[in-house]
């Protein structure tokens, strides 16, 4: 079973124009609306895989009552603790030169309470045959080393974790020893502190320093130059897919879904890493925050290169 965990939840705008003009008029050619945040994201994209999840967190509000219509309606099961206030709304705004801008919401305050009530709800579902996933941001009133804590207390039942965070929420994660992390190249520069572009090896050798913490899998996305995988007695790195782009937004939530998905039907090393560099790839040629195809992934998984590192 894989339980996605996504706190800070939202609906995804996505607008498409040709140039963003600062303090003058843009005319919108087109509009796309999502029920979005990573482990949402997660759970759409394990379901267009196939495989089936259990959507959990924070929703409020109308925003929230619309992502609860769009999880039904989609097939995927969901168990969300309600709050007060408005579940956020993410603005994207893509131009033709295809740079994004992001105006992120920051979602309602959450109460120490609140947060329990969720734990106990994921003990509910932990046990050895349970992946849980914690992804994204964290609203307001919620310290940073929830992720680290969530962690711990499914752990002590029996289940295994995937983290997929940035910066403070990523480092007061580790000690917890979440069996899956997917950090990109940025994140990972930042945790190792690189002021500069990490090379390959630079990467190789800081997702060796964080298996050594009790990590079972480092997966790394590296964008334009691919990723890598680093298990016990299995590194390797892929290229990038050369595929038609819209948007890099919400390849690494692909990925992700990937490895939970593998996690789930018990795949090798090679069918998971051709299966996570195939999602990811799908999901870049996709608009908003929507998954790629099942067929779509199938037929790139016969592109995907493995090298050995």
């Amino acid at each position: 079973m894989i339980v996605t965990v996504t706190m800070n939840p939202a609906i995804d705008k996505t607008v498409d124009i040709d140039a963003l003009e600062r303090g003058g008029l843009n005319r919108i050619q087109k509009v796309e609306y999502d029920a979005g945040g990573k482990g949402i994201n997660v759970s759409k994209t394990i379901r267009e895989l196939g495989g089936t999840s259990i959507a959990a967190g924070f929703l409020g509000g109308n925003a929230g009552r619309t992502i609860e219509a769009v999880l039904n309606e989609k097939g995927i099961q969901n168990d969300f603790i309600w709050v007060d206030g408005e579940t956020r709304t993410n603005t994207k705004v893509f131009e033709k030169s295809g740079e994004v801008t992001e105006l992120n919401e920051p979602g309602p305050q959450i109460l120490e309470e609140q947060v329990e009530q969720l734990i106990k709800k994921l003990e509910g579902y932990a046990d050895e045959h349970t992946l849980f996933i914690f992804a994204g941001s964290i609203p307001n009133g919620v310290e940073k080393d929830i992720y680290g804590k969530m962690i711990a207390r499914v752990h002590a039942r029996g289940a295994k974790a995937l983290l997929d965070a940035d910066g403070e929420l990523f480092r007061r994660s580790l000690d917890a020893a979440p069996d899956i992390i997917k950090p990109n190249r940025v994140e990972l520069e930042e945790y190792a502190g690189y002021d500069y572009r990490a090379s390959v090896e630079e990467l190789l050798t800081t997702a060796r320093a964080l298996k050594s913490k009790g990590i079972g899998t480092v997966a790394v996305s590296m964008g334009k130059s691919g990723a890598m995988l680093v298990r016990d007695g299995y590194e390797v790195k892929c290229p990038a897919l050369s595929v038609k782009a819209h948007s890099t937004v919400g390849a690494g939530d692909a990925m992700v879904a990937a490895l939970a998905y593998a996690w789930d039907q018990k795949l090798d090393h090679e069918q998971t890493v051709r299966l996570c560099i195939a999602t990811s790839a799908g999901a870049v040629t996709t608009i908003g925050t929507k998954p790629p195809a099942r067929e779509l992934v199938d037929e790139l998984m016969k592109q995907v290169v493995i090298e050995k590192i």
